[in-house]
């Protein structure tokens, strides 16, 4: 009883649930009433002495028990290793999945739950030993894969590996002998399978395995040899299905049937539900479902997805598009995996039972015994072309048992986890409706009249409900049973997230519902997992959300969300990429809300990687202080923050919406300069227009100063100097009503950043002298770089060349200090200038090759071209003058014109050098082209110190 409670993992299990496990066919005369005293002898074993039953490890209520202390189970982490070893597999880290494999190998000891009586103990225990016998498997194939078959030959010639009739078994050794050099053995083996299945089963090889004899017959290294998905190992799953010709009697022989299918009396049989309306769209899965079948075994078929896609209709109806081909009767099953309590889903033998007495076997000739069943089932359809149609399958343990044996046979299932353990020939995974078929189906549903009459309301409808065929249905039912309601009434209704999916209900149809019955389908490790990620941040997320959020590793969030993504609760838009659909997004927040210190922490703890992220790539150098680092680099950060997309500008304001309005601050000041150097300047202002109220709201002037400042820098980058200004002197004066001279020193340096625009150099010279202590005081190197270097240009511009170049030193020191690159290579840019102004053009040249190493690795196209002409104007010679003023152009090229005016600028300077670089090669006609192509550059008129020398250069030109 301890193992029947421990095993569930917390779930409540019911008293018919243990009175079944425990005794099975026996039960205790006195019923239900014999499990209290067996509670009581656990709790006073168990409990800490003077627990109560409010306190004890067994919790009673809603008519079961449940074990409720926190217990490690070394069951859970085989079922880690288990799918690790598979996922390592597909990913082709090939000695990882070994390693894997073997330490999941090494928590068996001897039988799994050796001693323990009851049906409960005995499918746990058969359970088990398939996943070790999975193992066992992926093992050898990793061997077979790293070129040890030897070691693979060695281990299936022990006692418990002589399976004859075993296929993935025989497979595995044919290609093992095969890689050792031993064809003749490795066909020999094959031919005395073929022999045994004709003798004793009346079957032939799967297709699979006449694939691997046929490639070690034509010497096929890769087919044989390279994990062949057509041969063994990782192709076979847990054991040979018997829907490939009956030769899944896996390890044993059959037991004798008391049936025989030739001798019984059959009645053809059709089982399928009414095929209710036309099915929208689905044309591609429809044909995937019912293209031909194989002839010479059976073929089966699997849909998956979420609740509500419309799983059963795609099912039933392309199960009556295929029943001409099936004259021995169609069969319909549904397993009620999501539909009812685990206690009232049929039993395999139970279902066993009913198929073999649908197709005319007497009650006297059904066996009861689970083993004898199967035999006799495929038995009984080893001479038939049957269609059977198994809807709402939780797993393919369940399937195997009812495989027919019959050649022509077709088997279609649907349910919606995906069976990846199952040998399917044809794989569907259903998607929500896109929006044309959506409104199809509300049209049919609601009529043309009122579909046509509000077409925005209906797409809107559409949209609301997701894609999602039972959604649909629902609103549409609403409109038809509501005829006063119009489409437009019902979506305004639906807006409001906290009320969609309580609109969505219909009579005993509803979409919460089905969704919290995949719910609850799931662990609750799994359960949390699911309920947080309502709260990601942005709809589309990777494998670091959920580590940050429940606190893991990134390769223990990646199995959560693979389980998920197979029970059909998330999607996966591409590699590595996963996201909820809308529904169940707002589904999963209603859990979360339920508890609301836990969603609080872990939206937090995501939210502060995002910040963490935008720290790394920003110029200024801060860190997250005390923060583990989660990214190698801040290109890797950069990486990370480039997935998002353009749903990285909302989080902020998702930060606020939640009452996070210090993280909301700090984000979008965060993200500031990453926005800025990919020219997604309307990101960035919205970021931080979020930012500005949330900062106000705060009452923390520090954060206010500094998202004005981040306005104002955004405003200067898209030539915006008056209303950047503004935002200077609003920042000044808030952090001069506090009385914080730290504060102030960034405000002032974006004012002489104006100044400097302006020609007022004298005043931008005293302003630096004024703040430069204050930003050392403050230990700010980014703004020191930045006060230096303005300082330096004011001095450079008033002809004071060699102060400004020790003030170039100075700022570039300060940057080197900071770290970041592309302050870095601003500062060299810079002290190339002085260099070559005082005629040293090798240091000039030297400092813009260290300059463009450092922009390569980077990536600011913008600077790097820059750099780039400026080497142009200081190479050893014309040739490679021309080549750098030409690979800036080129650069350019790719530059986005959203980068205005920097763009423009750019392309005018650059040609200006490559002119007179032809100039003086003496090609007067190609510096003349591009003199003028220059100064017919669309926005040229908005730099006419530009235009004046290039207008100088074009006269020197026509005067030579």
């Amino acid at each position: 009883m301890l193992a029947a409670l421990l095993l569930r993992g917390g779930r409540l299990v019911s008293h018919e649930q243990l009175i079944d496990g425990v005794w099975g066919d026996q039960p205790p005369p006195t019923g239900r009433r014999v499990l209290p005293s067996y509670v009581y002898a656990l709790r006073r074993a168990l409990d800490v002495p003077g627990a109560g039953r409010d306190r004890s490890v067994i919790r009673g209520g809603s008519g079961g028990y449940r074990f409720t202390a926190p217990v490690r189970l070394d069951t859970a982490r085989l079922t880690e290793l288990a799918m690790g070893t598979g996922g390592l597999l597909d990913a082709g880290d090939t000695s990882g999945a070994l390693a894997a494999a073997e330490q999941g190998l090494r928590l068996f000891r001897g039988e799994p739950l050796a001693g323990l009586p009851g049906p409960y103990a005995l499918g746990e225990r058969q359970r088990l030993l398939i996943k070790r016998r999975s193992l066992q498997q992926q093992r050898l194939e990793c061997l077979l894969q790293l070129g040890r078959g030897s070691e693979v030959l060695a281990d299936l010639a022990s006692p418990e590996a002589a399976h004859p009739l075993d296929e993935p078994v025989l497979a595995l050794r044919i290609r093992a002998l095969y890689g050792t050099g031993r064809q003749g053995e490795a066909l020999a083996a094959y031919e005395g399978l073929r022999r045994r299945l004709r003798e004793e089963l009346g079957a032939a090889p799967s297709a699979a395995l006449r694939d691997l004899h046929a490639a070690v017959l034509r010497h096929d290294d890769t087919a044989v040899l390279g994990g062949s998905a057509t041969a063994g190992g990782s192709a076979f799953p847990d054991a040979a299905p018997a829907s490939k010709a009956s030769t899944a009697a896996a390890s044993r022989r059959p037991r004798a049937s008391p049936v025989s299918a030739q001798a019984r009396p059959l009645r053809t049989v059709n089982e399928l539900p009414g095929n209710a309306g036309k099915l929208i769209g689905r044309l591609a899965e429809v044909a995937a479902l019912t293209a031909p079948a194989l002839h010479d075994a059976v073929t089966v078929a699997t849909v998956d997805g979420p609740a509500g896609v419309g799983k059963t209709s795609l099912l039933v109806h392309a199960a009556w598009t295929l029943r001409p081909q099936h004259p021995d009767g169609v069969l319909f099953l549904d397993l009620l995996t999501h539909h009812s309590p685990a206690g009232d889903r049929p039993l395999t033998k139970r279902l066993l039972q009913r198929l073999l007495r649908t197709l005319g076997t007497a009650d006297a000739d059904v066996p009861q015994d689970r083993d004898d069943l199967i035999a006799a089932w495929r038995d009984a359809t080893s001479g038939l072309r049957l269609l059977l149609v198994l809807d709402d399958v939780g797993s393919a343990a369940q399937v195997r048992p009812l495989l027919p044996a019959g050649p022509g046979s077709h088997v279609l299932v649907a349910g919606r986890r995906r069976l990846t353990g199952l040998d399917a020939d044809r794989c569907v995974t259903l998607e929500p409706l896109p929006t044309t078929d959506s409104i199809g189906l509300l049209r049919r549903l609601i009529g043309e009249a009122r579909t046509d009459a509000a077409p925005e309301a209906v797409a809107d409808l559409a949209r609301l409900c997701g894609g999602l065929p039972l959604a649909l249905r629902i609103a549409g039912a609403r409109l038809q049973h509501r005829p006063s309601w119009s489409p437009a009434h019902l979506a305004a209704r639906m807006a409001r997230e906290e009320r969609r999916l309580g609109e969505l209900s219909a009579g005993d149809r509803s979409v919460e519902a089905a969704f919290h019955m995949s719910y609850e389908q799931l662990r609750p490790a799994r359960q949390r997992a699911f309920r947080l990620l309502g709260h990601a941040p942005t709809p589309e997320f990777d494998a670091w959300t959920p580590a940050v959020m429940l606190g893991l590793g990134v390769d223990e969030a990646e199995i959560i969300l693979e389980e998920l993504y197979d029970a059909s609760l998330v999607l996966q838009p591409g590699p590595g990429r996963y996201r909820l659909h809308d529904l169940v997004r707002v589904h999963a927040r209603k859990l979360a809300d339920a508890l609301p210190e836990e969603t609080a922490q872990a939206r937090r703890q995501v939210l502060e990687l995002y910040v963490q992220a935008g720290r790394l790539t920003g110029d200024d150098g801060r860190a997250s202080d005390g923060d583990p680092q989660r990214f190698d680099s801040a290109r890797d950060a950069a990486r990370w923050l480039d997935k998002a997309g353009a749903d990285l500008a909302d989080v902020p304001r998702y930060a606020a919406a939640h009452g996070e309005d210090v993280l909301a601050t700090q984000l979008a000041v965060a993200l500031r300069d990453y926005f800025l150097h990919h020219d997604r300047y309307d990101e960035g202002r919205t970021a931080l227009t979020t930012a500005l109220r949330a900062a106000e709201r705060s009452g923390d002037p520090a954060l206010r100063v500094l998202t004005a400042v981040s306005l104002g820098l955004l405003d200067y980058q898209q030539g915006r100097h008056a209303p950047g200004g503004d935002w200077f002197r609003q920042a000044l004066k808030c952090a001069r009503e506090n009385g914080d001279e730290s504060m102030a020193a960034l405000p002032l340096t974006g004012l002489a950043i104006q100044d400097y625009l302006q020609g007022r150099y004298d005043t931008v010279t005293a302003t630096m002298d004024e703040v430069l202590p204050v930003l050392k005081r403050a230990d700010d190197e980014w703004g020191v770089s930045l006060a230096l270097a303005l300082r330096s240009m004011s001095r450079f511009m008033q002809g004071e060349v060699l102060t400004s170049f020790a003030d170039a030193r100075a700022a570039l020191a300060a940057a080197e200090r900071n770290g970041r690159p592309i302050p870095v290579s601003q500062r060299l840019v810079s002290l190339a200038d002085g260099h070559a102004a005082l005629g040293d053009r090798a240091e000039a040249r030297a400092v813009l090759l260290r300059s463009e190493a450092l922009l390569r690795e980077a990536g600011d196209a913008l600077l790097l071209a820059l750099t780039l002409t400026r080497l142009g104007s200081v190479a050893e010679d014309l040739a490679e003058a021309q080549l750098r003023h030409r690979q800036a152009l080129a650069l350019h090229a790719g530059i986005s014109r959203r980068s205005e005016p920097h763009r423009t600028r750019l392309e005018m300077e650059i040609r200006r050098r490559l002119g007179q670089s032809y100039a003086a090669a003496g090609a007067r006609a190609r510096a003349r082209r591009e003199f003028r192509t220059a100064l017919a550059v669309e926005r040229a008129a908005e730099h006419p110190e530009l235009q004046e020398k290039l207008r100088a250069a074009l006269a020197e030109v026509d005067r030579e």
